[in-house]
Order: C-alpha cells, then sequence, then structure tokens
C-alpha cells in the first residue's frame, strides 16, 4: 500500500533585539551562564512584564513578508508547564490571537515551485538552556525571556525534501528581512517536526508524532526520512502509531520516545493578566509595510534577468543579502558580471568558511573586486596570480593594480620571451611534441604548463599556446 506523509514545521526564532521581550536585560550570546537576568525573567514574585516593541515590529514584518494577515489586536497568554528551563513555570506566549494569521512560503522542488501555507506568526519567551554534566545538570538563564517567534506551517509538505526546502526558503527571508541572524550554531533557529502517514486516498491525517527542538536543516531532513519509514513500517505490521513527542538520536540515526504528546488544554492557557492586549495602530503596519526589503525570491530573479546570471549563480548570491549586496555593488563596476560572480562564489565562498567569517569581516571592496577581473580580463593577470591577489585584497584590503606592480606578478605576453621559453619546452619534451602533432590536443596544455614553470607562473596561457601551435605546425 502506498503512504501520504504530511509534515508540519513549528519554527522558532530568536529575533534580533537587544533586550529581553519582557524586561531590559541584554540578549548577547555566549556571556556568563546566569549573567544576563533580572527578577523579571527569572519569575520573581511581584515583577512585571514590559512588552519589547522591537520584538513586535519584527514578528509582523515577518508576516508581512509572507502575506500573513496582521491582527489589529492581538494579546498574550500563559501556557503552563514545569520544566527546569522555567522559572515561572509558566510561558507567555500568544495562543487565540497571535500577531499574524495565514500566509505562505513557496519552495522550490525538483523544478516545481508551490506555496507552503502557514497558520500563524506568534511572539512568545524563551526557555533557559539546560546543559546536562555526567553527574549533574546545569541551567544557564541567560536564554530565558529571549524574544522568539514562533512560525507555524500547515500539514502541507510531503516530503522530507520539501520541509528541508521550506525552512531553507524560510531562513532567506528572515535573514532580508533583518528579523534574525539566523545562526543554527547559537540556535537561533530551533524546529519541531510533526509528521503524520495515511494511506493514499485517505482523507484524513493520520495520528501525528512530533520531533522536538531539531537546530539544524539536514537533522529535520534526516528524522523526517527515519520517522516516515518507522510509521509506514508500525502501519504495514498492522499496528497503530501513537501520538507522541520524539527526540532524534544523532548517532544512532533513530527517533526515540520521550513522552505522550500533549494536547492544548494541557497547558491551561488563560489570558496573561499582567499584560494589556496589544493593539497595533493602522500606520504602524503600513510604515513597517513600506520598508520592507526586496523578497529573495523576486531579487534572485532580477539577478539573473538584469546581469544575464544563470539561476544557479543567482540562487548561491542571494541565499545571503550580504552576498547579493557585495556582487550587485561589484557588478555595477564592471562589464563582466559572470566573472563578479564566480570570484564570489568561489573564493570569497571559500575564504569565509575557512575562516568562520560574515561577508562584512572581508577587507576586499567591490571596487577592488571589480578592478581585479578587469586585470584577469585585460591579460594583465593569470589566474593563478589573480587568486594570489584575491587572498591578499580579502585579507588587507587594497588596491589589485599596486599589489600586482609591488609584487611583480604582471603577466608577461612578449612574444619573443615567450617564444625563447617555447623552443626550450619543444626541445625538451619531445615526445609531447610529437603526440601533438599526432592530434592529442591535451599534449598542448602540457607544454603550456612547462613554459609557465619556466616564467614563474608570468606567462600569459593564451599567448603561450598560440607559440607553441605556431611552432609545432
Amino acid at each position: 500500500m502506498d503512504y501520504i506523509p504530511s509534515i508540519g514545521l513549528e519554527v522558532h526564532v530568536q529575533l534580533r533585539t537587544r533586550s529581553k521581550l519582557f524586561c531590559g536585560c541584554g540578549t548577547r550570546y555566549g556571556a556568563e551562564p546566569n549573567s544576563q537576568v533580572c527578577p523579571v525573567c527569572l519569575g520573581y514574585p511581584g515583577t512585571l512584564p514590559v512588552v519589547n516593541r522591537e520584538a513586535v515590529r519584527l514578528t509582523v514584518v515577518t508576516g508581512l513578508m509572507v502575506g500573513s494577515e496582521i491582527s489589529p489586536y492581538s494579546k498574550f497568554d500563559r501556557k503552563s508547564y514545569f520544566y527546569p528551563d522555567m522559572p515561572k513555570n509558566f510561558q507567555i506566549s500568544q495562543y487565540d490571537r497571535p500577531l499574524c494569521l495565514g500566509g505562505a512560503v513557496a519552495i522550490d522542488v525538483e523544478g516545481a515551485s508551490r506555496p507552503i501555507p502557514l497558520k500563524r506568526i506568534h511572539l512568545e519567551e524563551d526557555t533557559a538552556k539546560n546543559t546536562h554534566f555526567e553527574g549533574f545538570s546545569g541551567v544557564d538563564f541567560n536564554r530565558a525571556g529571549v524574544p522568539l517567534m514562533e512560525i507555524v506551517s500547515e500539514p502541507e509538505m510531503h516530503s522530507p525534501e520539501e520541509a528541508f526546502a521550506f525552512l531553507q526558503a524560510l531562513k532567506e527571508i528572515l535573514l532580508y528581512a533583518g528579523v534574525s541572524d539566523c545562526n543554527l550554531e547559537q540556535g537561533n533557529v530551533r524546529c519541531d517536526v510533526n509528521c503524520s502517514v495515511r494511506p493514499a486516498g485517505s482523507k484524513a491525517l493520520g495520528v501525528k508524532t512530533e520531533i522536538k527542538n531539531r537546530n539544524t536543516f539536514r537533522e529535520v531532513l534526516h528524522a523526517l526520512r527515519h520517522e516516515i519509514a518507522r510509521q509506514v513500517g508500525v502501519l504495514e505490521a498492522g499496528g497503530a502509531v501513537g501520538q507522541e513527542t520524539l527526540r532524534w538520536d544523532v548517532a544512532a540515526g533513530v527517533t526515540v520516545g520521550m513522552r505522550s504528546k500533549e494536547y492544548a488544554h494541557d497547558y491551561r492557557y488563560f489570558p496573561e493578566p499582567d499584560l494589556l492586549p496589544v493593539a497595533l495602530p493602522r500606520a504602524w503596519v503600513e510604515d513597517w509595510r513600506a520598508a520592507l526589503p526586496e523578497p529573495p525570491r523576486a531579487r534572485r530573479a532580477r539577478l539573473a534577468r538584469e546581469y544575464g546570471l544563470p539561476e544557479y549563480d543567482a540562487g548561491v548570491l542571494t541565499a545571503d543579502p550580504r552576498s547579493a549586496d557585495f556582487f550587485e555593488a561589484a557588478a555595477r563596476l564592471s562589464p563582466n558580471p559572470k566573472a563578479v560572480s564566480n570570484w564570489i562564489m568561489t573564493e570569497m565562498q571559500r575564504l569565509l568558511a575557512e575562516r568562520s567569517l560574515a561577508p562584512s569581516d572581508a577587507r576586499i571592496t567591490p571596487r577592488a573586486l571589480a578592478d581585479l577581473v578587469a586585470l584577469v580580463d585585460g591579460g594583465t593577470l593569470g589566474s593563478t596570480g589573480a587568486r594570489e591577489v584575491f587572498a591578499v585584497l580579502f585579507a588587507e584590503g587594497g588596491d589589485p593594480a599596486r599589489i600586482v606592480a609591488e609584487r611583480g606578478m604582471a603577466q608577461v605576453s612578449d612574444a619573443g620571451e615567450m617564444g625563447a621559453l617555447a623552443d626550450r619546452v619543444i626541445a625538451e619534451n619531445e615526445a609531447a611534441a610529437a603526440d601533438y602533432r599526432k592530434g592529442k590536443q591535451a599534449a598542448l596544455q602540457r607544454l603550456v604548463g612547462q613554459v609557465m614553470r619556466l616564467s614563474g607562473g608570468r606567462a600569459n596561457p593564451r599567448v603561450v599556446a598560440g607559440l607553441l601551435r605556431e611552432r609545432l605546425k
């Protein structure tokens, strides 16, 4: 029997604010444990929360980016449960009146594009962080109270690959809107995965399980592949899937049961008595709408159209708005935008990854990259020398023409000098010369390589190839 998976995601996003959701404590990652806390975020009796306006704005901006309906009236609720990471034994969240309703995130899978509808986007406070050691556990309350936006999709993804594409597309939107840093290593984006399977032809959804708190997209992909196969196996064997909360064991590659899955009424939601409802003036919402950035999908299409880039290049560049900004700034200064794109996608991405840096940390400027492309296109600099100059520009900045002049890296195209080297190489490599005369084109490249070696990499390979062809006729 064929089965249809139904997947829904609850994506928790730490917002880019300087203070917590209901108090003035800082949100800096990596601070000394329990150093960014106060009586409010520690849940001391008698303390009163105050809503962070910027957190509300960022949540609404996200809703506007994905086409949600913005609620002019919303409220906060108490979600009650007991766990060491919850200092008040309840979480201030939103239940029946969230800030944003509906919307969709468009995904591309196997050449097809379709929207994944959203149910809601709401705002809540994050919990503390538990760290488990060999003989004890520690709780760091620095994260308790950090603004956390929850984006809830409808269960309308039908493969692990669609869920992976949804998370990638959503991350791009969040980065473009400046809503979150989306640093997965720091836990800025975490995901609860709801999954069920049903027989093909059945309209009723199957019993769902929830895989908790995945913080990499690859983990979501692998966990879903396993869980879908597990549920199908249970049903094929005549069993029943139980509604439960699971964890993903990365080492074993399996989902493991933690507890039975809660229902909404188990949390005993009720309106937060210490906070007034949020009434959003229409003028605020329209101002935020007018300031929205170009969406990543629209920018991807525009880069391909305006700069003649392949779809692949445009996709790589627009995955991070900072890379796209750098490309556009350099491409406006160069008649060869494809070469600009190649440098960003290869050397720049490699050096950033090796050094764990952001694009803004590199010292190279768009003008310097455009000038470097011009030196290569004009024959002044070969590919090997250009990579060396790029590394200097990346680490130190500067002008590529000056670096080339100071280091004597200019490519040599003098026919007399190169001709003498070509004659020497032919004489010393008679077998390769004979192979080329027999029609073996690869032999010519071996000879060119020998000339490049003798010239210290400064020979113009196009000039060298021409001189060798002329002599080998």
